[in-house]
């Protein structure tokens, strides 16, 4: 009977799992389609914790008891309605996109890794070489420059793109020493 118990203790609370967590999944699939495409998109670490935040609370909601489903769905609603508002607010006041968001950074350029800048953002040549390879470069002297992006991807520019209208004047170029 013991073994039985690590398994199944009580089927009132199996049944409460099922009862808020089918509701729970199809209220977060219509506040996230209704929140627009920026909640889900390539995460910085601004989204990173709104994502944290939502598995958190849909795990609290589904196992406390003491949750009910309306207070999970307000705090849902409200997490989307913060993430919906300051996105809302970075794209209309540069300071406070600044304010979450990391500027990009350049750690490759014309042939030579800016040590300073890959120390600084912890990027390794080998995660460089990597993007590289990504991007099929067979040659690196076939690179332009390679920049860090918000959300922690690597950006690999060619010699051929570098010819065509780019703009890149987001992009943190400065140097910082290698110590």
């Amino acid at each position: 009977m013991a073994v039985f118990d690590w398994y199944f203790q009580n089927g009132i609370d199996v049944l409460r799992v099922i009862a808020v967590g089918v509701p729970m999944y199809f209220i977060l699939v219509f506040l996230l389609r209704i929140s627009g495409k920026r909640t889900l998109s390539k995460m910085n670490q601004f989204d990173f914790i709104i994502t944290v935040a939502f598995g958190s609370t849909i795990a609290s909601i589904l196992l406390q008891k003491n949750i009910t489903l309306i207070e999970g769905i307000t705090a849902l609603a409200l997490l989307i309605f913060l993430q919906f508002a300051v996105t809302w607010t970075s794209v209309r006041f540069s300071f406070v996109d600044k304010l979450i968001k990391s500027e990009p950074a350049l750690v490759f350029y014309r042939g030579k890794f800016l040590k300073g800048n890959m120390k600084s953002e912890r990027v390794t040549e080998s995660e460089i070489y990597q993007a590289m390879r990504s991007k099929n470069v067979t040659n690196i002297k076939d690179v332009y420059q390679v920049i860090l992006e918000t959300n922690g991807s690597l950006s690999v520019m060619t010699l051929k793109q570098s010819d065509a209208a780019y703009s890149n004047s987001d992009v943190n170029k400065s140097q910082k020493s290698s110590r």
